[in-house]
C-alpha cells in the first residue's frame, strides 16, 4: 500500500462582487474553483452552449427529420451503464415528444454481446426487427464492424457518442461526438446522455423552423435523466455540464423527475428537497447500473421509461435488490483483489500499475473493483474477468489517476504490440478492453511499461486538496445545508474538503469496520461527531488528530445536527 496522501490547500484568488446574503464560505469555495463572482457562478440554462456548435449535428438532424417525415422505424441502441441507460431513455422519450411514432430500443447484454454495436448484436437483436434507422447512444465510435454489418443490411446509422475515436471512424451516415478531431464544440466533457440531449434540442429547432408538430415539445422534462447520466459517468463538471446537472437537480428537488427516478430515490431513502449530485452518484446511479452489471440493462431502461408509478416502484425494487447483490459480490471481489495485490512481489520503487485477474470474478463488477483499488493504491489499475463461463477471452476494466491518460496508454500498447488487444476504448480516466487469456502476461508487461513512461514523481504522490480550516461558527447546520445545495459538486468541480486539528473525546467501532469519533472543538458547547468509513484497520486513533473531512447534515434518528465525514486522518 502507498504512503499517506500529501495534504495541500487550494489557493483562493481575489473574490469579486457577490450578493450580501451569500455566505463568505461559499464565496471562498467558488473562487477556489475559478468562479470569482456571482455572475460566473450563475447556473441558468440560457447560458448553455448552442447545439449548432457540435460537429455533424446538421447532418444528424437531417437524417432524423427525414425519418420523422417517412414514419421510419427508429431503433435506439444503448449501452449497459448508467450513462447509456439514461441516454437511451432520453432518446426514446425525446423522439416520441418530437413526433416519432415508431421508436424502440435494444441494448447489448454485457456477457452475450459485449460492448456496443457488434456484428453479433446486429444479427441477434436488430435483424429480427428490421429498423430503418439505428441510433447509437454512448457508443458506436469504436464499432466499425457493427456499423458495417448494419449498413450492409441497408439501414441508416447515426452515431451519438462521447468516447475518444480510434485511427479510423465507422462508415455511419452521421456522427455526433464532441471528441472527434477538429470538432469545435467548446465542451469536450459531455456525457453520452448529454450528446443525445443536444441532438434532440437541434431537431426541435429544425421543427420550429418549419412550423411542424413537435416544435413546442418540453425537452426540459428530460433533464433529470441528463443529470443522472452525467454524474454517474464521472465526466468533468465543466460550466456546461454543471448547468445541465443543476437543472436536472432542480426538477428532482421539486419532485418532477420520471416516476422510476423518484421511486429509486425513495428506496434509497434520499430526501428530494435536499438531493445532490453526490446522492445521484452514490444512490441512484448505482441502482440503475446494477441491472447492466448483473442482469440486463433493459430492466434499468424500463424503470426510466415507464410513466406508471406502481410499475416504476415494482422495477425500482428489483433494481434495489440487484444493487444489494452487487454490493456483496463487489466486496467479495475486492477482498480477493486486495489479497492478490498484497501477495505480489514488490519491485524496487513499487509498482507503477496493476493488472489483476481472477477466473471467478464477474465481468459486470470489475470496473468497480478497479476503481476502488485505484483509490487505495493511487496507481492505474486494470481488473480482468472471463467474458463468460466458456470463453478464453478476458474483459478488462481500467481506471487511472489524474495525469495518466489510460486510453492513450492502451493505444500505445496496441501500436507497439499489434494484435495483442482485441478491442479497447474509453477516456483519460477509464477504459475497457478485451484480449485472449493466453496473452495476459504479455499485456501486463506492456501495460506496466506504458504507464511507467507516463508516471512522474509528482504523479506518484497521492494528494488531498483541502479548502482549509472551518471556523467554529462554520461547523453549523446553516453552513452544512448551504454546502449541500450549493453545487453541483463532482469531477472537475470537487466537493468541498476541509482539514483541521481536533482533540479526541471518545471513539467506538461500528460493525467492526467503521470508526465513530466524538471530537472537542474550542468554542463549541458540545462535541462534534465524525464518521470514518473503513477505518477500523487503522487501529486506535491518537488523542489529537488532524482530519481531512466534509461537513454533512446529521438527521439520523430525528436529530438535526451536523457531523464530519472523515476522508483521512493523521496524528497531530
Amino acid at each position: 500500500m502507498i504512503a499517506a496522501p500529501v495534504l495541500r490547500r487550494r489557493p483562493v484568488p481575489a473574490i469579486g462582487p457577490w450578493p450580501a446574503e451569500t455566505l463568505p464560505l461559499l464565496r471562498r469555495l467558488y473562487a477556489a474553483r475559478g468562479l470569482t463572482s456571482a455572475d460566473a457562478a450563475e447556473l441558468k440554462l440560457a447560458r448553455m452552449l448552442a447545439p449548432q456548435q457540435l460537429g455533424g449535428i446538421a447532418q444528424a438532424v437531417g437524417l432524423l427529420h427525414a425519418a420523422l417525415h417517412r414514419d421510419a422505424h427508429i431503433v435506439v441502441v444503448g449501452d449497459f451503464d448508467c450513462d447509456g441507460a439514461t441516454g437511451t431513455a432520453v432518446a426514446v422519450r425525446g423522439l416520441r415528444l418530437l413526433g416519432a411514432r415508431r421508436v424502440s430500443y435494444r441494448v447489448p447484454h454485457r456477457i452475450a454481446h459485449g460492448y456496443g454495436l457488434s456484428p453479433a448484436f446486429v444479427e441477434d437483436e436488430l435483424a429480427p426487427i428490421a429498423p430503418d434507422l439505428v441510433i447509437t447512444v454512448d457508443s458506436g465510435i469504436a464499432c466499425l464492424p457493427g456499423v458495417a454489418a448494419a449498413k450492409a443490411r441497408g439501414w441508416q446509422v447515426l452515431i451519438t457518442d462521447h468516447h475518444l475515436p480510434g485511427d479510423a471512424l465507422p462508415a455511419a451516415d452521421a456522427i455526433v461526438n464532441p471528441n472527434l478531431p477538429g470538432d469545435g464544440f467548446p465542451s469536450k466533457a459531455l456525457a453520452g446522455v448529454g450528446v443525445v440531449f443536444y441532438l434532440l434540442l437541434a431537431l426541435r429547432a429544425r421543427l420550429r423552423e418549419h412550423g411542424e408538430p413537435g416544435a413546442e415539445a418540453d425537452l426540459s422534462s428530460l433533464l433529470d435523466l441528463v443529470a443522472i447520466g452525467t454524474v454517474a459517468d464521472l465526466v468533468p463538471l465543466d460550466d456546461n455540464n454543471r448547468l445541465l446537472v443543476a437543472a436536472g437537480l432542480k426538477r428532482l428537488r421539486a419532485g418532477q423527475g420520471q416516476p422510476g427516478v423518484l421511486a429509486l430515490a425513495e428506496l434509497a431513502q434520499r430526501r428530494l428537497p435536499l438531493l445532490t449530485a453526490s446522492d445521484i452518484g452514490f444512490a441512484i446511479g448505482p441502482r440503475i447500473n446494477a441491472a447492466g452489471r448483473l442482469e440486463d440493462m433493459r430492466l434499468g431502461i424500463e424503470c426510466l421509461l415507464t410513466d406508471d408509478t406502481s410499475r416504476a416502484m415494482q422495477i425500482a425494487r428489483q433494481l434495489d435488490s440487484l444493487n444489494s447483490e452487487r454490493r456483496e459480490l463487489q466486496q467479495q471481489m475486492l477482498d480477493s483483489a486486495e489479497a492478490a495485490t498484497l501477495a505480489l512481489p514488490l519491485p524496487e520503487g513499487g509498482h507503477d500499475a496493476y493488472c489483476l485477474f481472477d477466473a471467478d470474478w464477474h465481468p459486470g463488477v470489475i470496473g468497480l473493483v478497479a476503481s476502488r483499488l485505484k483509490e487505495m493504491l493511487h496507481r492505474p489499475v486494470i481488473a480482468f474477468a472471463p467474458a463468460d463461463a466458456d470463453s478464453t477471452i478476458l474483459r478488462g476494466s481500467a481506471r487511472s489517476i489524474p495525469g495518466v491518460h489510460v486510453r492513450d496508454a492502451l493505444a500505445d500498447v496496441d501500436a507497439r504490440n499489434p494484435g495483442l488487444i482485441q478491442r479497447f476504448g474509453g477516456h483519460a480516466m477509464a477504459a475497457g478492453l478485451s484480449l485472449d487469456a493466453a496473452h495476459l502476461d504479455h499485456f501486463r508487461r506492456a501495460f506496466e511499461a506504458a504507464i511507467a513512461q507516463r508516471l512522474t514523481d509528482e504523479l506518484r504522490a497521492a494528494e488531498l486538496w483541502s479548502d482549509g480550516e472551518l471556523a467554529t461558527e462554520e461547523l453549523s447546520r446553516v453552513h452544512a445545508e448551504a454546502l449541500r445545495l450549493a453545487g453541483p459538486w463532482g469531477q472537475g468541480f470537487p466537493e468541498p474538503l476541509f482539514d483541521g486539528e481536533f482533540e479526541l473525546q471518545a471513539w467506538r467501532l461500528i460493525a467492526n469496520r467503521h470508526v465513530k469519533y466524538q471530537l472537542l472543538v474550542p468554542g463549541r458547547a458540545t462535541p462534534i461527531p465524525a464518521i470514518h468509513f473503513g477505518a477500523a484497520a487503522l487501529g486506535p486513533p491518537p488523542s489529537r488528530l488532524r482530519l481531512a473531512y466534509q461537513l454533512e447534515l446529521d438527521d439520523f434518528g430525528g436529530r438535526r445536527d451536523v457531523q464530519l465525514l472523515v476522508r483521512h486522518r493523521w496524528a497531530a
